[in-house]
């Protein structure tokens, strides 16, 4: 593999020498400047343009231009009378696409958005008034370029501080962990459009999965709050994840295709009229075919489509559509060669048959002091999945597992934003229809008898037949601005939601969260920031429907109040360093009645979670400390690195603290870049997780239900008493590009994990086969019995060295 790696390198460099003559200035950047606090267009600023110190200035709407440009990568400083100074880094251009962008600038009166700013003056500089702190940004060459990432934003936000990714760290999953919270407490908003999963194959209640939806080709920005969250944003207690699309291109059609090992993808955008552009992609996997060449016996199949239109009806008024939606399949195949650790991947796991989409339309109004916006949207998932004792050959008396389940949410928001007087203001409301379909079947518990026909453990069943509809609703108001001479920025705001089921929370009252963030200038490079707030999420659907002897779940709302508080530092217009303190405390978590441990540590395994009995009378806590330094790429060179310490716990049916399923300590990601000369780029990234908890099997109960659940059972009794080893693995990733008259090519060649670290997951309890692997070993030599005791136990490791190498083709158009 790896001398065919290099083959492909020493070709592209021929050719890229070749080539080279072939280089046109063809390539281009457009953008479009508005004010950051009321929306309208910024004239006459003045935008260079480096290194081809080029220099142009706006027109009457907001408009810049460079045409005529050698493929390359550029920076870009903007400036206006009354506004703070902009320096934008690490901008692509080649001739296959124009580069569309879409910028807004602070007035000097205002707080500072999260691009870096100069000025001489003393000034807060954080990254929005209502979120000072515990926010990142990434662009979209930052996602696209990350080592290992393979264009996922899912992986890619990995690389932030506070950000884990699942229980061992070098998983298949995108499970989003933030600073110790549940893979649920995170919500996404696509251009301000709630969107429930951004993973195919996700486990309903939770929303993780092993391949993100969005299209990273989409993406302009990716901002992440992992605290002080604005008031705007509902049902959020770890995390806020804002994906900003780009606006189509307004001059003509083109787009891309990516081909890598695992799908392909088309991409285009244009204009569609003199008034309204687009944005559309599809994708297609074949991880099907991969899998079956490499002979591993699950079969993944999934399709995705993102499309956004942007009309601009008038100077003052733009309506947007946008549309995401996927299709997932999941089954199981014979594998040519078996082996112990390929037949407990077949009945382990259920088969899953899912698809979901999002579509919003959204209508914005430029009035004489800010902004409105109203938005309508309509997401909706199906959920199927299925498991029986065995998967290849499957019945209906030997199923264990079914779900067919759709949750549908309609959604109406409509938000202002005013600036008065110096204050900043924005007040909006919320409201919301759902509509809830689930039907689950779970055998927990085979009945099994011994020799004599004696039941040595009765048959325990799951059941959830439920339809339920129902109101949400909302309401928020958000204040901020700056006092001191400018020194000092503080934003107060307040939420409250509620909703109409008869097992949760009419009241809002009840559910009131106050927030109150504040920055202030030491010195012209030096911040202080501190914020507080109180949040508040509703359970998964799954567990509002629950009902059990005819009594439905608690439904009351999980509360988390945060406290956090940091040091900024801003040397330049191209380096952050961060250095934060966060403690979060929970109350009202679900506890699971059967298992006895909080939910909070459930929604990494596929299919779903909630549907079962809970007590929500649960507490948690997570705090720590996260180190952050990011260096925009000047002179060639780009890096980042994030350090997070921290603890996270959760009490169980009793009370006591335990370790939560992602306590693993410490995470470090190193990521950093070079630009060499004619068009190669090279990319590395380290990757480091602490020891992951582990719970251990409860050996009898395990023997006796292996061959009904296809797992072992874990001793909930000793919860986490273990630790899985540390993970660590290393990404590198090599890019060329070569530009035509037209047409842009970029060959990449990523590989995962690339020194061949162990990577350990949970340890797999099965039986011993015979060597043939056709039938179990048994210590009597007769057939293996139902309840597993003639048979000779086995746990497997799951520890090894996953090398995964990529080589992929981007075309430009």
């Amino acid at each position: 593999m790896l001398n065919r790696l290099v083959q492909v390198i020493f070709y592209a460099s021929c050719l890229s020498t070749i080539t080279t003559a072939q280089t046109a200035r063809q390539g281009a950047l457009l953008g479009t400047l508005t004010d950051k606090n009321t929306q309208r267009p910024i004239t006459a600023a003045t935008i260079r343009l480096t290194p081809a110190a080029i220099t142009v200035l706006s027109d009457t709407t907001g408009v810049f231009r460079f045409t005529n440009l050698l493929p390359g990568t550029y920076n870009l400083t903007l400036t206006s009378l009354g506004y703070k100074t902009i320096l934008l880094n690490n901008l692509l251009v080649t001739n296959g696409n124009i580069n569309v962008l879409s910028v807004e600038m602070e007035s000097e009166t205002s707080v500072l958005s999260g691009v870096t700013v100069t000025g001489r003056r003393n000034t807060a500089r954080a990254a929005s008034i209502e979120t000072p702190l515990s926010v990142q940004r990434m662009t979209i060459e930052e996602i696209k370029r990350n080592p290992g990432g393979n264009f996922d934003v899912s992986k890619v936000i990995q690389s932030l501080p506070g950000v884990g990714g699942g229980v061992g760290g070098g998983g298949f999953r995108n499970d989003i962990i933030i600073r110790g919270g549940a893979p649920n407490e995170n919500v996404y908003y696509l251009d301000g459009i709630e969107i429930p999963l951004i993973n195919h194959f996700g486990t309903q209640g939770s929303g993780g999965g092993p391949q993100g939806i969005l299209n990273a080709n989409f993406i302009e920005e990716v901002k992440l709050s992992s605290s002080a969250f604005d008031a705007r944003y509902d049902n959020a207690l770890s995390s806020v994840l804002q994906f900003k699309q780009k606006t189509g291109n307004d001059k003509r059609t083109q787009g891309n295709i990516i081909l890598s090992a695992t799908e392909l993808a088309l991409t285009a955008d244009g204009p569609l009229s003199n008034k309204t552009t687009y944005l559309a992609s599809v994708r297609r996997s074949y991880l099907q075919l991969l899998f079956q060449a490499i002979d591993l016996p699950i079969r993944p199949n999934y399709w995705d489509l993102q499309f956004k239109t942007t009309t601009k009806i008038n100077t003052t008024t733009t309506l947007s559509f946008l549309g995401l939606g996927a299709i997932d399949e999941f089954r199981f195949a014979a594998p040519k060669k078996a082996t112990p650790e390929k037949l407990y991947v077949i009945n382990s796991n259920p088969s899953i048959n899912q698809w979901n989409y999002t579509f919003g339309v959204s209508l914005k109004k430029l009035t004489a002091k800010g902004f409105w916006n109203l938005a309508l949207s309509r997401n909706t998932l199906n959920n199927s999945v299925e498991k029986f004792e065995d998967n290849e050959n499957p019945s209906p008396a030997t199923q264990t597992l079914f779900t067919d389940s759709r949750e549908t949410e309609n959604k109406l928001r409509f938000d202002v934003t005013s600036n008065t007087g110096g204050w900043k203001i924005s007040y909006g409301t919320v409201l919301q229809y759902v509509d809830f379909v689930n039907r689950f079947e779970n055998l927990y518990r085979k009945e099994l008898r011994d020799q004599n026909g004696n039941i040595i453990q009765p048959e325990v069943r799951i059941n959830a037949n439920s339809n339920i509809d129902f109101i949400r609703y909302g309401a928020f108001l958000q204040a901020g601005r700056k006092i001191l001479n400018d020194r000092m920025a503080f934003s107060a705001g307040i939420r409250m939601d509620a909703n109409r089921l008869s097992n949760s929370e009419s009241n809002p009252l009840k559910q009131l969260s106050p927030r109150l963030s504040v920055s202030y200038a030491l010195a012209p490079k030096w911040n202080l920031n501190a914020s507080v707030g109180s949040y508040y999420k509703l359970p998964p659907y799954t567990q509002l429907a629950f009902m059990r002897s005819g009594i439905k779940n608690s439904g009351n709302y999980i509360q988390s109040t945060h406290y956090t508080g940091g040091v900024e530092y801003l040397p330049s217009g191209s380096f952050r360093l961060t250095v934060e303190g966060f403690y979060k405390s929970y109350s009202s978590y679900p506890v699971s009645v059967t298992e006895g441990i909080s939910l909070a540590n459930k929604g990494t395994e596929f299919g779903s979670i909630g549907n079962e009995a809970v007590i929500q009378n649960g507490k948690g806590r997570a705090y720590g400390m996260e180190i952050f330094m990011q260096k925009k790429l000047t002179k060639r060179f780009f890096g980042l690195l994030s350090y997070t310490l921290y603890k996270s716990e959760f009490t169980n049916s009793t009370g006591n603290y335990l370790p939560a399923g992602w306590d693993n300590g410490q995470l470090l990601s190193i990521t950093m870049g070079y630009k060499l000369p004619r068009n190669w780029e090279l990319g590395l990234k380290f990757r480091y997780q602490g020891s992951a908890p582990l719970t251990p099997f409860d050996l009898a109960a395990s023997q006796l239900n292996y061959l009904s659940l296809g797992t072992g059972v874990l001793d909930y009794s000793k919860f986490n008493a273990n630790r899985l080893p540390a993970f660590h693995a290393s990404d590198i990733r090599i890019d060329k590009k070569w530009n035509y008259k037209k047409t842009t090519l970029n060959l990449f060649i990523d590989i995962s994990n690339w020194y061949g670290a162990t990577v350990s997951g949970m340890p797999q309890y099965t039986f011993q086969r015979t060597p043939d692997n056709k039938a179990f070993l048994t210590t009597n030599g007769q057939p293996i019995a139902a309840n597993g005791s003639n048979a000779i136990p086995l746990i497997l490791s799951n520890a090894e060295v996953q090398v995964t190498p990529t080589v992929g083709l981007i075309v430009e158009f």
